[in-house]
């Protein structure tokens, strides 16, 4: 099974651990509700945790294929999968946009979400999810 299917079956059934040979060792994930990347396979696995609890209702509803340019000039495969989600009431639209590396695996990750409300709410979500698992300090912490 190639690494979209296998990443988006990993998904829709909550299992973390089908997720951890999917990513490259320095996987980039970019997301709407923080300015600078996750970075790394810890960290993005970590941040995989909290949104697979963050999400209700998780559905991919569309899957397109292709090559796109990556955050460092180069042209990659791709696949977008889109999805619909519940987060706090909120319905949520969004697209993951995987780039693979040459040997196959995740090296880009970028989520974008709609409309304005629930990316609010997903913020607020995943930024409670990673202090509580101890992967980000809580606001007004140094």
């Amino acid at each position: 099974m190639e690494t979209a299917e296998r990443f988006r079956a990993a998904v829709e059934q909550s299992d973390l651990a089908a997720l951890e040979d999917l990513f490259a060792e320095d996987v980039r994930l970019y997301s709407p509700v923080k300015f600078t990347p996750f970075e790394g396979r810890p960290m993005v696995l970590g941040l995989f945790g909290v949104l697979l609890r963050t999400f209700e209702d998780f559905r991919y509803i569309g899957d397109l294929e292709g090559a796109a340019e990556t955050s460092a000039g180069e042209e990659a495969a791709s696949r977008i999968l889109l999805f619909r989600a519940t987060v706090n009431g909120r319905e949520v639209h969004g697209i993951d946009l995987l780039q693979f590396d040459e040997v196959g695996r995740i090296k880009e990750f970028t989520v974008m979400v709609r409309p304005q409300s629930a990316v609010h709410a997903l913020g607020e979500a995943v930024l409670a999810g990673l202090v509580a698992d101890g992967l980000a300090p809580r606001p007004g912490d140094h």
